[in-house]
């Protein structure tokens, strides 16, 4: 009885064993026919690099606002607390919000973008200016490089403001644009000691503004050319643009951002452009 318990078992291990070869061959068989596994590793380092590569191509752009709290005229639907008439520290209502469309726009067109939103107006807003130039100084002197330094304010209305306070195109309304420049000279002719090279700066000026108002009939206003410094002296490329004025609302101020920001994009194209034979030369 055992004798026949232990045959069954041998033959029932053999079987086992015979379906095990079975399988390694046919395992072994279509690992043969299967290809090569190959991987694809990606190197950080070198990805890491083509990102730098790329941002040191893109054109730079640092956008501030000395005059922080500028705001626009109050409506039903665009509402904030004031700190005093026509100015709020909302940055979703005063000049921060402002440039942030700007800084968009122009990061849609292919620009690197620093939006600096601090508050240069506390405690006094007699002495923004000297705060605001600390904070450029602070980033050039640790290697930031900009191309374009931009101060984004918002006008004072003025009666000499005839007709309508908006250009119109397409039934939307726009703030008018002003691009000012400094000369650094002084109201008494004495001035600063460090002025800033402002034919340069207007130049720029001019070109954007001939820009803004060739994409939109009328948008900028002329160029203003201020004896005043306005922090310009620390580069080319350095300029204050005025969106708009008081009696304009945000939703005006915005509405002129991608063209502005269009403006800037194909002038730095064209001046890039009439530089590259002096590069290659």
């Amino acid at each position: 009885m055992r004798s026949h318990h232990a045959g069954k078992v041998a033959a029932v291990l053999a079987a086992l064993a015979a379906f095990a070869w079975v399988g390694v061959a046919a395992l072994r068989e279509m690992e043969a026919r299967r290809p090569p596994l190959t991987l694809t590793v990606l190197s950080g380092a070198a990805d890491a690099q083509a990102a730098v590569q790329q941002m040191a191509q893109q054109p730079r752009v640092l956008i501030y606002h000395t005059h922080t709290w500028e705001a626009y005229e109050m409506t039903e639907t665009d509402t904030y607390t004031p700190t005093e008439t026509w100015r709020t520290k909302d940055d979703a209502h005063n000049m921060v919000r402002v440039g942030e469309e700007l800084a968009r726009e122009l990061r849609e067109r292919g620009f690197f973008v620093v939006h600096d939103t601090t508050a240069f107006e506390p405690p006094n807003l007699s002495d923004a200016y000297t705060r605001s130039l600390e904070m450029l100084e602070e980033r050039l002197d640790a290697g930031e490089q900009y191309d374009y330094l931009f101060d984004v304010h918002r006008d004072a209305y003025s009666g000499l403001y005839n007709g309508s306070n908006c250009a119109q195109q397409d039934g939307l309304q726009m703030a008018y644009v002003m691009m000012l420049v400094g000369k650094g000279t002084g109201a008494t002719g004495s001035g600063f000691d460090e002025r800033p090279d402002w034919p340069q700066n207007l130049e720029l000026a001019q070109q954007i503004t001939d820009e803004m108002n060739r994409l939109v009939t009328g948008l900028s206003r002329d160029v203003k050319v201020k004896t005043g410094r306005f922090n310009q002296h620390v580069s080319t490329g350095a300029l204050l643009i005025e969106v708009g004025n008081n009696k304009n609302t945000l939703e005006e101020a915005l509405a002129a951002c991608p063209v502005i920001a269009q403006a800037i994009a194909n002038v730095h194209a064209q001046r890039t452009q009439e530089n590259e034979p002096e590069k290659s030369g």
